[in-house]
């Protein structure tokens, strides 16, 4: 799978395409400097390290990055396949990548994808007030919604033994996927 051009307000064309084995290698540092926002908005303790590419690869779902120059990762979103359900794990972009559209071609692409095998929705949990997360996800079609199957539980319980609500609001959003959206 290979997208290009919807990133609007992009400087260049964007090349957004199924993650290949050598770009594994470059998702756990993608992701943790892209955290970096966070650690600093947050300042906790202590922050977890990501979790590696070939980690996210084994789990069922998809990966899809977004090609910087010299075709090198800058940028990825994680959908995790399971029960039926498309849910969105990750998306991340290197930080001196962004304010250029990257995440938003991302997550558009992956809504494309998740609806291309099948899925009428994608569901993702995030931060209510950040406002790279919530709002952000709220401007490219993603609604709030409640956990209501085993996996979406699952995934608050999980956040609830992070202790990931101490810094602010978790809430659970869905997207349409539905070729009318």
């Amino acid at each position: 799978m290979v997208s290009t051009g919807r990133c609007v307000g992009c400087l260049t064309a964007v090349v957004i395409r199924a993650a290949s084995q050598q770009d594994l290698d470059v998702l756990q540092r993608i992701e943790d400097d892209a955290d970096s926002l966070f650690v600093e908005r947050f300042q906790p303790e202590r922050w977890w390290p990501a979790p590696s590419g070939r980690e996210r690869a084994a789990s069922p779902g998809f990966i899809l990055v977004v090609a910087g120059e010299g075709g090198v990762a800058v940028g990825f979103v994680h959908v995790i396949e399971t029960d039926g359900i498309a849910h969105l794990e990750q998306l991340s972009v290197l930080p001196a990548m962004a304010r250029r559209g990257l995440g938003r071609a991302l997550v558009l692409a992956a809504m494309d994808e998740g609806a291309r095998r099948g899925h009428q929705e994608m569901t993702l949990r995030t931060y209510a007030d950040v406002p790279w997360n919530a709002p952000f996800y709220a401007a490219v079609g993603f609604r709030p919604s409640e956990p209501a199957t085993a996996f979406h539980r699952g995934l608050l319980a999980a956040e609830e033994g992070l202790g990931l609500s101490r810094y602010g609001r978790r809430l659970q959003m869905t997207a349409d996927l539905s070729p009318a959206r």
